[in-house]
């Protein structure tokens, strides 16, 4: 099983984070922030990873430190659980339709952190401001070595759009997590190396 454990304890979180890249999609979220919440157990279900996430945050100010710091500590235990990598497809991709919303997501697992996100429309959705969503992706990418981009192609609802945006990320890192039977044992780049 690959599997990552981070705990991580500043003057702002307190985060538990276990995960399972081979799950089902069980999982055991509570952040402190309802909506985030709700876009992490889509993740963890439409990824099929198994995470238990233990989020105790400074809440009252805002849900900036909680959800950035949760995305850092998901980067860590996704680049944890990969290890050397070897037998992975690194490269998936997925369109998510939701109600009126397409989205795209393009990601590659090349050990270069970089985030390409089109912005989001509203400013807030239930306890969550909108912004925070590209903290949390680019507090992932950069501790998990990871390329990422998102598009959104049209939407409205911005529910509908942040929702087809964990839920399409999800599905295209399930299909990068992949092991390969073709290739197994073997890095997936010509430099030998990620």
């Amino acid at each position: 099983m690959r599997t990552g454990q981070v705990m991580r304890n500043t003057k702002e979180t307190n985060i538990e984070l276990d995960l399972n890249l081979d799950g089902t999609g069980k999982y055991d979220i509570s952040t402190g922030v309802g909506f985030f919440d709700h876009m992490m157990e889509l993740f963890t279900r439409h990824g099929l990873f198994d995470i238990r996430l233990k989020v105790k945050g400074d809440t009252y100010i805002d849900c900036h430190h909680s959800v950035e710091d949760a995305g850092i500590a998901l980067g860590k235990a996704f680049k944890d659980a990969l290890g050397d990598m070897k037998g992975i497809k690194r490269y998936g991709s997925f369109y998510l339709p939701m109600d009126e919303t397409l989205t795209l997501s393009a990601v590659d697992i090349s050990g270069r952190a970089f985030l390409h996100m089109d912005p989001i429309p509203d400013k807030r959705v239930g306890d969550m401001e909108s912004e925070m969503v590209k903290e949390f992706f680019w507090g992932f990418v950069r501790n998990a070595g990871i390329t990422l981009h998102i598009k959104l192609i049209h939407g409205e609802n911005t529910h509908h759009i942040i929702e087809s945006i964990f839920k399409g990320v999800a599905r295209a890192l399930d299909q990068a997590v992949t092991i390969d039977d073709r290739i197994i044992g073997e890095i997936p780049s010509t430099k030998g190396v990620i």
